[in-house]
């Protein structure tokens, strides 16, 4: 099961993700998500730099804001790639 970061409040993307077969971590501290090998992180958006993620990270960051539960699975499956 690929495992993504989602920040701490956002529970109806939270459901989302876990619904499309994802394994879904809370996280509210930047060191969480370097710990946990996240495959993606999902955020507010309402902080730029909330996760304090840089430029080196892997894991493709995606932004909540203003977009439904359900794009954003659609951005978290296709930032992923296929899969093996």
């Amino acid at each position: 099961m690929t495992k993504i970061a989602v920040e701490q409040g956002l529970r109806p993307f939270q459901e989302a993700l876990r619904t499309a077969g994802f394994l879904v971590v809370e996280v509210k501290d930047p060191n969480e998500v370097r710990q946990i090998g996240a495959k993606a992180v999902v955020v507010s958006g309402m902080d730029e730099n909330f996760l304090g993620i840089d430029d080196s990270r892997k894991s493709p960051v995606i932004t909540a804001a203003g977009r439904t539960p359900e794009e954003v699975v659609r951005e978290v499956r296709r930032s992923l790639g296929p899969v093996e």
